[in-house]
C-alpha cells in the first residue's frame, strides 16, 4: 500500500512570489495568514484563493504576463492579495508611495512604461484621482496605460460605502475583476504561473539616485522570497508567529521583510492600514503580536502615546528597527518597555532587496546601537577604496559592496545606472561609508552618495534643488539634509535669490512653492538664504560645509 508523500512545510524559498501561496494553502490551509481586526481575517487557503481570483480577473482584463501593474496604495487588505495576484498573472508588480503628487506619479508611470494602474481614492490631503486627472491618465494622455482600477474603501474591507466609494470616471471598479474571473479558468491561471521562474523580474520599486528622479529597481523572485526568508530565519519566525506590520506595502520593508520575511515560515501578519501609534498598540494587544517592525521614529511615536501604559504587550518578544541608527537610550526603552528583548537592526537598500546584514537576536544593546550586525547568509561583503576599489582592511572605512543573490536584476531601462550599480564581478556598490569591527559587525559611518534619509526615507536633492530653480526668484538652491532628532535627518535648502528679489520672497514662500508639487516628506523643513555657495578650487559645490554652517546656526537658535 502506498502511503501519499508529505506535504512540504516551512519555510519555503527560490520559488515564485506565486508559488509561495500556493504552498502555504497547501502546508498550513486553516492557518490564519492575513488579519485585519474586524475587517477580513484570511486563513492561507482562503488567501490563496481569492488571490487566485483576482489573478483571473487581472488577466480577464487583458493583464499579460511581463506587464507592469502600478499599485497606489496603502497597507489595505488588497495590497497583499495584489501582491500574490499580480504575481499568479506572470505581470510585474509596480510599488508606488503613498506621498506621491501629480508630477511624482506621471513619472513612474511614463518610466515604468505601466499598463496597468490600480488606486485608492487618495490619502490624507493627496486626492489620487484628482492628481491623476491633472496629468492626463484618465484621459489617455499618458502612452501605454491601457486600464484603471478603482479600489473603493468598501472594496478594500471598509465597513460599508460612502461618497469616495463611487468610481470615478475612466476606472474599473476593483470589484468587477470577480465577476470577470469567470471569463478565465483555474487551468488558464495554473499555465500563466508554470511559464514563470524564480528569476524572471515580478516586482520594480523606485528609489532615489544621487541625482534627477528615481530609478525602477527591477527585483525577482529569487531576490525577494530568497531575502525574506532569510531575515526571517535570523528573526527565529515559525508559523505560530504573529507581525504587526504597520511600515508602508511599497517599501522593502513592508513587502518584501514584512510580507515575505512572514510568510516564508509560515507566520501570520496583522498589517495596520496607515501608521498611528494608538493602532499599532491596539493591534498588537488584540491580536497577541509577537513581532512588530518600525523605523526609530514609529517606537518612540508608540512610546510616547498617552495611552501607552493599557495597552499588553507581553506578547511581543522580536522585531526589527531599520531606516536609521537607534540610539542606545531608545533601543534600551524598546526592548525594556515594549518586551522586545530580540529586536534587531537590520542595513539594506532596495537595489539588494534589501537586506544585507542584520544583528543577531541576541546582539549586545551596544551592537544593535551602534552597528548594522554582520553579513546575512550566504552573501558577501566587502569594504573598499572608493577612488580605486581596493579592498580595505577591518577598521577602515571605505565603500560597502555587497554581492550574491539578493542583488538586483538592474534599473528599468537605464543600462549606464545599472553599469555604474553593479560592477563587472556582480558586487553592488551602495554608496554607503562603512566600516568592519573585529566581530564582524558593520558599521554605517556615512553615506559616498548624496542622499537624504528621513524617517526610513530616501530622498534626492536634485528633483528639489530643480524645483526650487524654477522659481522666478531664485538664481541657484542646494539642498542637504541636517541632523533631527525624530527623523534623523531633515530636508534643508541653501538658496541664493536673483538680484532685486531679496523683499519679493520669504523662505516660507519658497517652502510652499516645493509643497505645491512634491511629495510632502520631500519638502524642505529648512529653508535659508545664502549670498554664495561655498566650493571646491574646481568648482564643486561642498554640501558638507552647507550642512556644517546650517547646523551650527539651528544650534545657536536653540
Amino acid at each position: 500500500m502506498s502511503h501519499p508523500l508529505p506535504r512540504p512545510r516551512p519555510p519555503f524559498r527560490d520559488v515564485t512570489v506565486g508559488d509561495l501561496l500556493t504552498r502555504l494553502a497547501q502546508a498550513l490551509p486553516d492557518r490564519e495568514a492575513l488579519v485585519y481586526g474586524e475587517r477580513p481575517r484570511f486563513t492561507f487557503a482562503a488567501l490563496d484563493r481569492e488571490a487566485r481570483t483576482i489573478a483571473r480577473g487581472l488577466m480577464a482584463l487583458g493583464v499579460g504576463r511581463g506587464e507592469r501593474v502600478v499599485l497606489w496604495a496603502t497597507n489595505v487588505p488588497e495590497w497583499i492579495v495584489l501582491q500574490f495576484a499580480v504575481a499568479k498573472a506572470g505581470a510585474i508588480l509596480v510599488t508606488a508611495n503613498t506621498s506621491l503628487r501629480a508630477r511624482d506619479i506621471d513619472y513612474v508611470l511614463r518610466q515604468s512604461e505601466a499598463a496597468t494602474l490600480i488606486a485608492i481614492r487618495g490619502v490624507r490631503d493627496v486626492d489620487y484621482v484628482g492628481e491623476l486627472a491633472a496629468i492626463g491618465a484618465t484621459s489617455g494622455a499618458i502612452p501605454g496605460l491601457e486600464r484603471l482600477i478603482f479600489l473603493s474603501s468598501r472594496s478594500a474591507g471598509g465597513a460599508k460605502a460612502d461618497i469616495g466609494d463611487q468610481t470615478p470616471p475612466g476606472f474599473v471598479p476593483y470589484d468587477d475583476l470577480r465577476a470577470a474571473a469567470a471569463r478565465i479558468s483555474e487551468a488558464e491561471l495554473d499555465a500563466r504561473g508554470a511559464g514563470l521562474g524564480p528569476d524572471d523580474v515580478i516586482n520594480m520599486q523606485y528609489t532615489s539616485g544621487t541625482t534627477g528622479f528615481p530609478k525602477g529597481v527591477m527585483l525577482s523572485s529569487r531576490n525577494i522570497v530568497n531575502n525574506g526568508e532569510a531575515l526571517g530565519r535570523m528573526l527565529g519566525y515559525t508559523p505560530a508567529d504573529r507581525l504587526c506590520l504597520c511600515v508602508p506595502l511599497f517599501h522593502c520593508f513592508g513587502c518584501v521583510i514584512g510580507v515575505l520575511g512572514a510568510f516564508t515560515h509560515g507566520a501570520s501578519l496583522c498589517p495596520v492600514v496607515a501608521f498611528d501609534p494608538k493602532q499599532v498598540l491596539e493591534t498588537v494587544h488584540r491580536e497577541r503580536c509577537t513581532a512588530l517592525y518600525g523605523v526609530p521614529t514609529m517606537f518612540i511615536a508608540e512610546l510616547e502615546c498617552p495611552d501607552f501604559a493599557q495597552y499588553d504587550l507581553t506578547s511581543l518578544r522580536t522585531g526589527l528597527m531599520a531606516g536609521a541608527l537607534c540610539p542606545e537610550p531608545l533601543m534600551r526603552r524598546v526592548m525594556a518597555e515594549m518586551h522586545l528583548p530580540e529586536i534587531a537592526i537590520a542595513y539594506g537598500m532596495t537595489e539588494s532587496s534589501p537586506g544585507i546584514t542584520m544583528t543577531p537576536r541576541d546582539a549586545s544593546v551596544a551592537q544593535r546601537s551602534q552597528t548594522v550586525g554582520p553579513v546575512l547568509p550566504e552573501l558577501e561583503v566587502k569594504i573598499v577604496d572608493p577612488a580605486t576599489g581596493e579592498p580595505r582592511p577591518p577598521g577602515e572605512r571605505g565603500e560597502l559592496c555587497c554581492r550574491g543573490y539578493n542583488v538586483m536584476k538592474g534599473y528599468y531601462n537605464n543600462p549606464e545606472a545599472t553599469r555604474a550599480a553593479i560592477d563587472g564581478d556582480g558586487w553592488l556598490h551602495t554608496g554607503d561609508e562603512a566600516s568592519q569591527d573585529p566581530d564582524g559587525c558593520f558599521r554605517i559611518t556615512g553615506r559616498i552618495k548624496d542622499i537624504i534619509i528621513r524617517g526610513g526615507e530616501n530622498i534626492a536633492p536634485m528633483e528639489i534643488e530643480d524645483r526650487l530653480r524654477e522659481h522666478a526668484a531664485v538664481a541657484d538652491a542646494y539642498v542637504y539634509g541636517v541632523a533631527d532628532p525624530y527623523f534623523g535627518e531633515a530636508v534643508a535648502a541653501a538658496v541664493r535669490l536673483r538680484p532685486h528679489t531679496t523683499n519679493e520672497v520669504s523662505p516660507a514662500d519658497l517652502i510652499v512653492w516645493c509643497a505645491s508639487d512634491l511629495a510632502k516628506f520631500k519638502v524642505p523643513r529648512y529653508l535659508r538664504f545664502v549670498s554664495e555657495f561655498p566650493m571646491t578650487a574646481s568648482g564643486k559645490i561642498q554640501k558638507f560645509k552647507l550642512r556644517e554652517e546650517h547646523e551650527d546656526q539651528l544650534r545657536t537658535e536653540n
